[in-house]
């Protein structure tokens, strides 16, 4: 008898995807977005984890490559924050400013609120993912070796 849940965990993960796009996008026009978008992507990996395992789970390019995505991440928050410094701006200066003219549609404007908020997406979704995977391969080298 085959179980149901590794099809339907794989046909979550594209749906799970965008609804983590949308937490993101939503860091454009209110506050927050970054961080719930990155848990809930972290998440979708450690159902992959779970129900298929490390090898698995490790065929995504983004679980193969979640520490420098953290890394990448991290630079752009700070570079986000800091960068205006050297303009002339307080920290965490929002561009364009207020008043200005921007590049957008309707409500959704591109801004370094934005960039800030994935780059705060990457940190997390990095650092659940390094750490699902560490303990993963530590539970997969405690069962080869044995008691």
């Amino acid at each position: 008898m085959r179980s149901f849940v590794p099809p339907l965990s794989r046909m979550l993960v594209w749906p799970s995807l965008i609804i983590a796009l949308a937490l993101w996008l939503k860091g454009g026009t209110e506050v927050g977005g970054g961080f719930p978008a990155g848990a809930l992507a972290g998440l979708v990996v450690l159902l992959q984890y779970v129900v298929t395992g490390r090898e698995q789970a490790r065929r995504y390019v983004a679980v193969r490559y979640a520490a420098p995505l953290a890394g990448v991440g991290l630079l752009l928050v700070v570079g986000t924050a800091f960068l205006p410094v050297l303009a002339g701006y307080t920290p965490v200066s929002l561009f364009p400013q207020p008043g200005q003219p921007g590049l957008g549609a309707g409500a959704f404007h591109l801004h370094t609120a934005l960039v800030f908020e994935g780059g705060l997406m990457l940190i997390v979704f990095g650092l659940v993912v390094t750490v699902i995977d560490r303990f993963a391969l530590s539970t997969s080298t405690e069962e080869e070796s044995g008691p």
